[in-house]
């Protein structure tokens, strides 16, 4: 790469994490580093640009695997094809015939470099992602791609017929309430990580289920002290209970001037505020990375150190961490909702999920196995 190439890199370091430099600085093109640098600068979220970062160096990667060159622009019909065909194959034919699918000697360069993970066919949404963001640099190019022919079209859609499987959930299990409680039983040592991941833990969960993302942008500034409420509706002269009100303008699905926000009620609310008080917090960000030594962090933690700490307790619980990751705190949420017999509609208005479909999958099964209807055999 030249001299401007690296002070490219260097500003595109600015929005994605320091470690994926020397690779993005490998695979990508000077264009293609300015694009991704313009985006940022645009107001894409940290999510999205890590995502175009990771996809666009895997498409880089493959077509030097594959061609011994880099990406062509604009791409031939041929060369869209033969992604397809690398990708998504039949899993059953490629156990009786190896020149299926991705060739042995592209899946070991690709292996190698760290990119590939599975030795399956990829799922169908990894490569319409990928194919969408290929067709989309044509267009940012002024060219014209491919992808709309009918060849293609037709490819894809037996392709993904041939590679059908099950759609993959982002956690393999929830984390339900009986879940929680083993998490949070590994917090009582009273030291920072166990402060600071039990509020974590509740917070996540009690506020409806909330993104890593989410979680890991959370500021001081966006917690807004409410009058407690009854502990038990049924008696409002009894005891009270503590809560806040979260505002969601940094979330995935929010506007920036939307200004959503979500309730805590009780535990998570007490376990929140013995962390601002035990890290001294009072401006910033509220979960801050912790060392070795208990130092504790001026910075927001990472989204994937929020999934690190579900791993981490889950390890300590004596659970398995493959089964767990941070969006199982989003899914339990709605399957304990659906357990508790909270309508969906009230449920969602927590979990702020838009789609009623992805709500609905996570509530019905935790409704249907509270119910008499799976019991029958």
């Amino acid at each position: 790469m030249t001299i401007g190439d690296d002070f490219a890199i260097d500003a595109l370091a600015g929005f994605l994490p320091l470690a994926a430099r020397d690779r993005l600085a490998e695979t990508l093109t000077a264009a293609e580093i300015d694009t991704l640098t313009h985006l940022a600068k645009a107001g894409t979220g940290p999510n999205s640009l890590r995502a175009l970062a990771s996809d666009l160096a895997y498409l880089e990667a493959w077509a030097r695997a594959s061609t011994g060159a880099p990406l062509v622009w604009p791409a031939s019909e041929a060369m869209v094809l033969r992604f397809i065909a690398h990708h998504l194959f039949d899993a059953a034919e490629r156990e009786r015939n190896a020149e299926h699918g991705m060739p042995e000697a592209v899946a070991a360069t690709l292996r190698a470099d760290g990119r590939l993970r599975t030795a399956g066919p990829h799922a169908p949404a990894t490569v319409r992602r990928r194919l969408a963001l290929w067709s989309s640099l044509h267009r940012w190019r002024g060219l014209e791609g491919p992808f709309g022919s009918p060849s293609i079209r037709n490819a894809l859609r037996l392709a993904v017929r041939a590679a059908d499987r099950p759609r993959a959930r982002k956690s393999a299990s929830a984390i339900t309430r009986d879940v929680l409680d083993r998490l949070l039983a590994t917090c009582g040592r009273g030291g920072a990580l166990d402060v600071r991941d039990r509020a974590l833990l509740l917070l996540a969960f009690g506020s409806g289920g909330r993104r890593r993302s989410e979680v890991a942008k959370l500021e001081f500034e966006d917690i807004e002290n409410l009058e407690p409420v009854s502990a038990d509706p049924e008696a409002p002269e009894g005891g009270k209970l503590p809560v806040v009100a979260i505002r969601l303008c940094r979330a995935k699905t929010a506007a920036a001037d939307a200004g959503e926000s979500v309730l805590a009620v009780g535990r998570p609310v007490e376990a929140l505020r013995a962390w601002l008080v035990f890290a001294k917090i009072a401006a910033g960000p509220v979960f801050r990375p912790i060392d070795k030594w208990g130092n504790i962090g001026a910075a927001a933690l990472d989204p994937q150190s929020v999934n690190a700490v579900i791993k981490s307790r889950c390890v300590a619980a004596g659970l398995d961490p493959k089964d767990f990751s941070a969006h199982g705190l989003r899914s339990g949420y709605l399957t304990e909702a659906a357990r508790a017999g909270v309508p969906l509609q009230e449920a969602m208005q927590q979990s702020r999920h838009r789609s009623m479909q992805q709500a609905a999958r996570y509530y019905n099964e935790g409704e249907i196995a509270r119910g008499r209807a799976a019991r029958l055999g």
